[in-house]
């Protein structure tokens, strides 16, 4: 990948993906882990150690930050040939806490279009419980001429 990041085994296409675009700079900088990434759904882990507000709890920027490199990354995945997602809408309901181990994302497209895409990720705790809920909206706008 452009910038290090670490990933559990993937296949081919989806190790080719990642290693094309990256995972950028800010995902690597908070630990994130690709565990799954498929057409259907992506999952990535995020430590909590490191990503904290001051009370000692995940920083709810930490959620949105999971949540939009998951489903933007997925967004690009499931684009259509010569397109590229760009964000434009993203909100995250903050439900529970971590203050210790690593969360994790999982990403699932709710539509994906020809012009736009709706993804969920449902953010858990290291015991399953739902700490965050994000929901992200990507346009596609035409790929940058090589």
């Amino acid at each position: 990948m452009s910038e290090e990041s670490t990933t559990a085994e993937l296949d081919d296409a989806t190790r080719e993906f990642l290693e094309q675009v990256g995972a950028g700079a800010l995902s690597v900088k908070m630990g994130i882990e690709f565990v799954t990434f498929t057409r259907e759904h992506a999952i990535a882990t995020m430590p909590v150690e490191g990503n904290t507000q001051p009370f000692g709890l995940l920083h709810g920027g930490a959620y949105a930050v999971l949540g939009e490199t998951l489903g933007s990354l997925h967004a690009g995945f499931v684009a259509p040939k010569g397109k590229i997602p760009v964000g434009v809408d993203i909100n995250a309901t903050h439900t529970g806490s971590a203050t210790t181990g690593r969360v994790t994302g999982v990403c699932k497209p709710i539509h994906t279009g020809r012009t736009m895409t709706v993804h969920e990720i449902v953010i858990t705790n290291d015991s399953g419980r739902r700490c965050s809920t994000v929901r992200i909206t990507n346009f596609y706008k035409d790929a940058p001429s090589a």
